[in-house]
C-alpha cells in the first residue's frame, strides 16, 4: 500500500511503483478528471500537479511521487488560482469539445502561481504542449489574462 495526498486528502491505494499516476488516479482513486490523451506526455491532457507544479501524468510512474502533494482538476478550484482560472474559463466560454480543458486549466492555474501577470510569450511558453484540436488558443490566452486581472 502506498500512501498519496490527493487533493488536500489522504488516499491509500495498491499500485505497483511503475504504475502511471494517470491510471491510479482515474482507476484507483476515481478522480477521472484529469485524461489520457497521447500517453507520451506531449498533448497535456493528463497535467495535474505535484507541489503546484504541472506534471505530465501519463508518464510520471507512482513511485516518484513521494510525499508530493497531488492536486487534480477536482481539486485545483480549491487553490485561488485554480478559482481564477475556472471562473474566466466559464465567463469566456473556452470549451468546444471540452477534452483538453482539464489539462490546460491545470497548465494555466500553474503559470499564475509562478507569473500572476504573464505576458504573452510567458503565457506561450507555460501553454506550449498543450494542444487543443478544437484551435480554443485565442480564448484560453483571453482566459489566462483576465484572471491574472
Amino acid at each position: 500500500m502506498r500512501a498519496l495526498k490527493i487533493n488536500g486528502q489522504d488516499y491509500k491505494v495498491d499500485a505497483p511503483d511503475d504504475m502511471p499516476l494517470l491510471w491510479v488516479l482515474r482507476d484507483l482513486v476515481g478522480l477521472r478528471g484529469t485524461k489520457f490523451g497521447c500517453g507520451i506526455a506531449q498533448c497535456g491532457a493528463c497535467t495535474v500537479h505535484l507541489d503546484g507544479e504541472p506534471v505530465r501524468s501519463c508518464v510520471l510512474p507512482v513511485g516518484r511521487v513521494g510525499d508530493r502533494a497531488i492536486t487534480t482538476i477536482e481539486g485545483v478550484g480549491q487553490t485561488e488560482h485554480g478559482r481564477k482560472i475556472q471562473k474566466a474559463w466559464l465567463d469566456l466560454e473556452v470549451v468546444q469539445c471540452g477534452y483538453c480543458q482539464s489539462g490546460q486549466i491545470m497548465s494555466a492555474a500553474a503559470l499564475l502561481g509562478r507569473i500572476p501577470n504573464p505576458d504573452d510569450a510567458a503565457i506561450d511558453t507555460a501553454m506550449a504542449g498543450n494542444i487543443c484540436r478544437c484551435a480554443t488558443y485565442v480564448r484560453i490566452r483571453a482566459a489566462i489574462k483576465a484572471a491574472a486581472t
